[in-house]
């Protein structure tokens, strides 16, 4: 066998693979539930609402569709997205839009363009481990500030930046989540996303906003997104349309200033040169045609219930002890066990009872997390959250007794 090993990058060699991906091969087994992957419920897919729509693609834009497109992206659908987001209070117009392969290949794109080995980003504790696989990639050093009840927490965040300056270090970007976070739920309150804006222009920043999920809400007033804050062209905007409508599409977007969406464009071009252009022709026939806003009514729901049944089966099957906040849209609960119980080691005991997780420690850069798990609500049926919590409970239960020798 020829040894490659001489031949990879420096920074191949310090590529990792995604946990959540790895953990996915483990939880092919049928007889597994598996609350592991951040994967949308199949049966909310609009299947025969974009029959149609396809066809109408095929029929009127055939020659087209098939073809390749610009690296931007179709205007119609630019257009159509600007106009959306002028409704959530983001001044944009379709020049400011890109669509990208997906919402990871936009974090790629935004890794490439602002980090070099060594560099810093600041980012969430925990995180979206999709982001921190983008960002590592660049060889960059990670900074993890703790999330409480509302999102990255704002005091902390100011002192680590000052304390990175000090040390003649300066952080390049701010990666958030703040709408129904990926893992943890949570939401960030308008006050505190007017502050982090705050916070960039004073030090100089470019904040990253992750907002897959900010439609999909069970209850509660609609927030702001941070970029509806922003007024000096420091937030970068990024959204997809894999959770509200069909993940096998893969379509995303960006919303950025002019000098910044120049600037990701040309990033991009050494991706893929353009993003799938039939799927942009159907998602923006689906869009205008006002079918999106009454599919994702659908989604909530059809997910609104799930949540509800993992929250009811924790409380009848989880030992006292665990902590874990409602979530009040999204699709993940984010539950952190009693002291002694480590979340990773209990994974294959998980796995033995045909139950899958996500372990905490995946999320956090600062090798944290060890006693939460990360589960998903949306793609199990109510029967399987209710009994896939049944043998969950049983394993953390088991854990317990054995802390409690």
């Amino acid at each position: 066998m020829v040894n490659l090993s001489r031949l990879y990058s420096d920074r191949a060699g310090k590529m990792r693979k995604s946990e959540i991906r790895e953990l996915l091969r483990v939880t092919q087994d049928p007889e597994i539930i598996s609350f592991a992957g951040g994967l949308p419920n199949p049966k909310s897919f609009p299947i025969e609402d974009l029959k149609g729509v396809v066809q109408s693609v095929l029929e009127n834009h055939g020659r087209t569709a098939l073809q390749y497109g610009t690296t931007q992206g179709l205007r119609e659908l630019r257009e159509v997205i600007a106009e959306r987001a002028c409704k959530d209070g983001i001044d944009a117009t379709s020049d400011n839009v890109i669509i990208t392969s997906g919402s990871q290949q936009a974090l790629d794109n935004i890794g490439k363009l602002f980090l070099n080995p060594g560099d810093t980003a600041i980012v969430g504790l925990p995180t979206y481990l999709g982001g921190i696989n983008a960002f590592r990639s660049y060889e960059s050093n990670l900074m993890g500030i703790p999330l409480d009840k509302d999102g990255m927490n704002i005091d902390i965040l100011e002192e680590r930046i000052k304390s990175l300056l000090k040390d003649g270090v300066t952080p390049k970007f701010i990666y958030v989540v703040p709408t129904f976070q990926n893992p943890a739920g949570v939401v960030m309150p308008e006050s505190r996303r007017k502050k982090l804006v705050d916070i960039a222009n004073e030090y100089d920043l470019i904040v990253v906003e992750d907002d897959p999920y900010g439609k999909l809400r069970f209850e509660g007033a609609p927030v702001r997104p941070v970029k509806a804050f922003d007024d000096m062209g420091r937030v970068i905007y990024v959204s997809t349309f894999s959770k509200i409508l069909a993940p096998g599409f893969r379509l995303a977007w960006t919303i950025a200033s002019d000098e910044l969406t120049r600037k990701m464009e040309i990033c991009k071009q050494a991706l893929d040169l353009c993003t799938n252009t039939f799927t942009q022709f159907i998602a923006n026939e689906f869009v205008r045609s006002g079918s999106l806003d009454l599919h994702i009514m659908k989604i909530v729901e059809m997910y609104r219930p799930k949540r509800d049944a993992m929250m009811d089966a924790m409380r009848e099957f989880f030992p006292d002890g665990y902590v874990c906040n409602k979530p009040k849209g999204g699709m993940f609960a984010w539950v952190t066990l009693p002291e002694g119980i480590d979340t990773e080691t209990m994974f294959l005991d998980a796995i033995k009872k045909k139950v899958a997780y996500v372990h905490g420690k995946a999320f956090h850069v600062d090798g944290g997390g060890g006693r939460s798990m990360r589960l998903n609500f949306s793609y199990a049926s109510n029967e399987q959250i209710k009994e896939g919590m049944k043998r969950l409970g049983a394993v953390i239960e088991e854990k317990m007794k054995i802390l409690c020798r």
